[in-house]
């Protein structure tokens, strides 16, 4: 468990190793000779640190967060998309998505990322509020500072929570290497607890909006918006009235009885952002779906709740661009997540009445389908070709051989690529063509949802709820956008799902919904699909081939702990079934 508090060093790591260039209150600070007295008695570097505690704030959404060792050093291999059905690995070489694909994930493999970066964050936010009462900043902004901080280490705890069930809370504690250092894990309940209370304690300290220089910082809408995500799951059916276990472990898992109350808790968390009228959806439906198209490209916008500050930048493009556009190592979209999009009447491609042409596929859909997933034929920009042109995924000699660098089992394995917050006018690999988004950690839209579903359960399928649906589905371009009236409890539940798959995708939620909703036994066990076009002259046929048997256990709804943290103290007590 040494790992679990790092030393002052490890918090000034932090401090110094930032991975990118910053912009605004993220800008690095270049200082030497540190120490604990001397970072806090300047108000820069102050301000610096607790930027840096910052910085680490999205790397289990980072879509290149796992990793495996080739030539030119650490490639990434995907991340929590590879790791769901959303996605396929860009390699074979093992990680812990393509463990999670196989259901090989066991706790000697598995990333210590989780666990190392959340407890090394919460030790520097702990440093944080012991030594900024002593820094040379103005007392307001120490109330606001500290708030922030507060919000953080609920962040990194929730993060912990959502891969572990219940974690070991540290408090305010700050423990050194000459301490006994308690590894005994707080139950689910009190874990849970403890998160909402530090939310609701920081935003009492905290503007709703944050604006201007202070854009990006937490704010009273981050701590709603973290507290309505942390009680949704909290009422889902994997934690509430768990089944992973019994006992004193089942308590550690999950509520070990059930309570329909948690869902009326998470809807009045969602219900309550909402309320405030602080956020609202991009909506611009001059073209079809472009709203949700150009969203992921602003920088400042009414629908980011919390998102992760960037510099300019090519992160998606480097990982989800074709080779054409010298992008590389993203995770390849599945078939199943592409059927998953309905056609732009609203309808699924199942229902006879949608008008689904299989014979083209890519025809009349729903229009965040094109700004999601790159298909054959997609245009999209090429500095070489000083513009946007086709990507050629297809096959031309009806033999299943790919032509060209971007063709089925060439450079995808899926026949797809990741379209999901491309900027249109950014390249990657090129300095010139990038962009200034920044990563969406929190948004409205899943605010909505989270409304949506909670409301559902609770109450049924109210008026409420419908609206809140089809408010995302307004902004998506369906035409028409509205639901059936009528629709049952369960119906609806199915429709909220299927909601949240499409326009939430790549955006770190399908990992974790499937398995809160106790439906990954039959997402995950699966033959998954892509999909091979043969062209030769006019003539065009799609063929559906098999990517990968995919296998699931009951074990893998919640993540093991690191071998090497269970072998350091008889307290910590393994996830069932590692």
């Amino acid at each position: 468990m040494r790992k679990l508090y790092v030393y002052f060093l490890g918090a000034l790591c932090l401090f110094f190793a930032a991975s990118c260039k910053k912009e605004g209150f993220l800008a690095q600070t270049q200082t030497t000779n540190l120490s604990e007295s001397t970072v806090f008695a300047d108000s820069a570097n102050t301000v610096a640190f607790l930027s840096n505690i910052y910085s680490n704030a999205g790397f289990s959404f980072n879509p290149g967060r796992f990793t495996y060792t080739s030539a030119g050093g650490q490639t990434p291999n995907g991340g929590l998309d590879a790791a769901s059905d959303e996605a396929e690995v860009a390699s074979s070489n093992g990680t812990t998505a393509l463990a999670f694909e196989t259901g090989t994930i066991n706790a000697a493999v598995v990333t210590d990322d989780a666990y190392s970066a959340c407890y090394s964050n919460i030790r520097a936010v702990n440093q944080f509020l012991k030594n900024v009462p002593q820094s040379p900043i103005r007392d307001f902004v120490k109330t606001q500072y500290k708030a922030e901080a507060r919000f953080l280490r609920a962040w990194y705890y929730a993060i912990l929570l959502k891969h572990y069930g219940g974690i070991h809370l540290v408090g305010d504690t700050i423990y050194n290497y000459t301490d006994h250092i308690p590894a005994k894990r707080n139950t689910y309940a009190e874990c849970v607890n403890y998160i909402v209370s530090e939310c609701d304690a920081a935003a009492q300290d905290l503007p709703l909006v944050q604006v201007g220089l202070s854009y990006g910082r937490a704010s009273r809408g981050a701590c709603m918006a973290l507290k309505s995500r942390v009680l949704l799951y909290a009422a889902s059916p994997l934690f509430n009235g768990n089944t992973l276990a019994s006992g004193e472990v089942g308590a550690l898992v999950g509520y070990p009885a059930y309570d329909k109350e948690r869902w009326k808790l998470a809807k009045n968390a969602a219900e309550a952002i909402i309320a405030s009228s602080a956020y609202s959806l991009n909506m611009d439906n001059s073209t079809p779906g472009i709203g949700f198209q150009q969203l992921f490209t602003m920088r400042y916008n009414t629908e980011y709740i919390f998102a992760l500050m960037r510099g300019s930048n090519s992160d998606f493009e480097s990982l989800w661009d074709p080779p054409s556009r010298t992008g590389k190592n993203g995770a390849f979209p599945l078939q199943g997540l592409v059927d998953a999009f309905p056609m732009r009447n609203g309808l699924p491609i199942t229902d006879p009445a949608s008008n689904y042409d299989p014979n083209n596929p890519y025809t009349g859909r729903d229009p965040r389908l094109e700004y999601s997933v790159i298909h054959d034929q997609t245009p999209l920009a090429n500095r070489l070709a000083a513009g946007f042109s086709p990507v050629n995924i297809y096959t031309g000699n009806f033999n299943g051989v790919g032509e060209g660098p971007d063709a089925v089992r060439v450079g995808t394995r899926t026949g797809y690529y990741t379209n999901k917050m491309l900027d249109p006018g950014a390249v990657a690999s090129d300095i010139t063509h990038v962009s200034k988004r920044c990563w969406p950690l929190m948004r409205y839209a899943e605010i909505l949802l989270n409304y949506a579903e909670a409301a559902n359960e609770y109450d049924g399928p109210t008026s409420q709820v419908y609206e809140a649906v089809e408010k995302i589905r307004q902004r998506a371009g369906l035409n028409p956008y509205q639901l059936p009236a009528g629709l049952s409890q369960n119906v609806m539940r199915q429709v909220i799902q299927n909601e949240r798959r499409i326009e939430l995708a790549f955006e770190e939620h399908r990992f974790w919904d499937v398995r809160r909703w106790k439906i990954a036994e039959q997402t995950d066990n699966i033959l998954s699909m892509g999909m091979e076009v043969n062209r030769n002259g006019a003539a065009v046929s799609y063929k559906p081939f098999a990517v990968r048997q995919r296998n699931f256990r009951t074990a893998m709804y919640l993540w093991p702990f690191p071998q090497a943290e269970v072998a350091k103290s008889p307290e910590l007590i393994q996830n069932p079934g590692y």
